[in-house]
């Protein structure tokens, strides 16, 4: 091997890539992450921070110790969502508390777990093209230290987020991979962090409230005094000035009286199904630049790490195996799709019902959904009512009969979906027919909602 080939080169030092490059260099492979930032501003990234606790997250590293360095609050045990229309709040206790972390710690703390399980991280490298021939992915070129550097891989895993430029540089016509891609299926986010003078009495709560055009706002608190405030709003809609309706909202609050910002940033993120294939010869997706978002929530943290590390030992295996087909790749994708991918689709099917109606008309019928069958709705698309509750929600809900039916039609085919997504194909053979199936379903919840068409 030469000074810049590798077993897998690794593109992107956030949750996937750092979870990837830990568990490949644990088995003894030559592994380097590839990350456009500097060593000091490495793992800061524009997220909302709240995760359901360390225990979800995969044990090829010392999470133990990425808890210590970064989890700041872990006593959050509720949900309070915001109605703009009549300024009601819904709140929803949580089962287990969940965690709000430092971000920037985090990903510090994921990147030293990753060295020191013998990564390579190559900082202020900007990857720039990959490395391409008869179909297969051989690697990237890259700019580093002022010169053009290109890195040899077996594999290359692509963890460089929402609207990887690996995936626009590629051609993928001989494969399956997922190209039906549009930046429409995305949502722009941005995130202040506020330090208030007093303590808030809320820091045991995340803090959602609907916006324009399909977003919403949150207050996450890492402690009583420090907050990730944010908001986001769909591509597909008319741009929203991010700053300032987040600026409008925390002068509107009195006890954000007095504070300081002391962090700005802002990213895209996948609102999106899961990618319907995230491998081709020589290369995987994981994370963001597979579209492994909670399309409701926006939550991806825990997903990232999970898909990167099933990605990386389903690279391992093939390599193992002698070739790194699209074949031989292809597991990852049907357990990323048995898995967490049939609940992000299923979800996304309400988030585009939601397109197709007002802020107003959507924040009042949410507003009488009953707390516990939301948050199942957000974070797995479907909801089991009783007799009872689906008695009272109907009485809570006149007026609105027609859009309450048109949900309850929306939350079958969610199921439908999910069960769907559990028949994913064993070989890409078998996609176009699964897909073909799927496109079905998803025909019909847009004639239920008249939605135009997402993909």
């Amino acid at each position: 091997m030469g000074p810049h080939s590798y077993d897998i080169v690794i593109v992107g030092g956030g949750t996937a890539g750092a979870f990837a490059a830990a568990t490949a260099a644990d088995e003894g492979l030559r592994t380097v992450i590839l990350e456009r930032k500097s060593r000091e501003e490495a793992g800061d990234i524009a997220c909302g921070d709240a995760i359901k606790g360390k225990q979800e997250l995969p044990t090829v590293m010392d999470t133990d110790y990425v808890e210590a360095e970064s989890f700041t609050n872990r006593e959050i045990r509720r949900a309070i969502f915001e109605n703009p229309v009549d300024s009601s709040e819904l709140e929803v206790q949580f089962d287990k508390p969940g965690t709000v972390l430092d971000r920037h710690a985090f990903g510090t703390a994921l990147l030293e777990e990753a060295s020191r399980a013998g990564a390579e991280i190559h900082y202020d490298t900007v990857v720039r093209d990959i490395v391409q021939s008869d179909g297969k992915i051989q690697g990237v070129t890259a700019i580093r230290d002022g010169s053009r550097v290109t890195y040899d891989a077996s594999v290359t895993i692509d963890a460089a987020g929402a609207l990887s430029i690996l995936q626009d540089n590629a051609d993928f016509s001989e494969s399956t991979f997922d190209t039906n891609v549009d930046y429409t299926q995305f949502c722009s986010a941005y995130r202040e962090i506020v330090h208030v003078p007093d303590e808030i009495e809320w820091s045991d709560a995340l803090v959602f409230k609907p916006t324009e055009e399909l977003g919403y706002l949150w207050y996450f608190p890492r402690s009583s005094s420090e907050i990730n405030a944010g908001l986001g709003f769909q591509m597909n809609k008319p741009p929203v000035q991010l700053v300032d309706a987040l600026k409008r909202d925390l002068n509107s609050r009195p006890e954000f009286d007095g504070a300081v910002v002391t962090s700005k940033l802002g990213a895209a993120l996948p609102t999106r199904r899961p990618y319907d294939s995230a491998v081709a010869p020589g290369y995987v997706a994981a994370g963001d630049a597979a579209g492994h978002v909670n399309p409701t929530t926006g939550g991806g943290i825990v997903t990232a790490a999970k898909s990167a590390v099933w990605c990386t030992r389903q690279a391992i295996s093939a390599l193992e195996d002698g070739t790194v087909s699209e074949a031989n790749l292809w597991e990852y994708n049907r357990k990323v799709m048995t898995n967490f991918g049939a609940r992000f689709a299923a979800a996304d099917l309400y988030n585009i019902a939601g397109g197709a109606l007002s802020v107003e008309a959507l924040s009042q019928v949410v507003a009488k959904i009953p707390g516990d069958n939301l948050v199942d709705v957000l974070g797995s698309g479907t909801s089991k009512m009783g007799i009872g509750t689906k008695a009272k929600l109907l009485f809570r809900t006149v007026g609105h009969w027609d859009t309450i039916f048109d949900l309850y039609r929306v939350q079958k085919k969610a199921a439908e979906l999910r069960e769907h997504y559990g028949e994913y194909p064993t070989s890409p053979s078998g996609l176009e027919q699964w897909a073909n199936r799927r496109d079905e379903i998803l025909a019909d919840v847009y004639e239920i909602t008249g939605a135009e068409p997402k993909y």
